[in-house]
């Protein structure tokens, strides 16, 4: 049996890409000062 090609991972896709990984860059900072409405996903 074929596997799908993407096999979605909601804890792995969070700790990529949620708030807590983007607080220890400085991506959060940057989009606070651009006066972004959503900080992050």
């Amino acid at each position: 049996m074929e596997v799908g090609t993407y096999q979605p991972n909601k804890r792995k896709k969070a700790k990529t890409h949620g708030f807590f990984s983007r607080k220890n860059s400085k991506v959060l900072k940057t989009r606070r000062k651009k006066g972004r409405k959503k900080l992050c996903k």
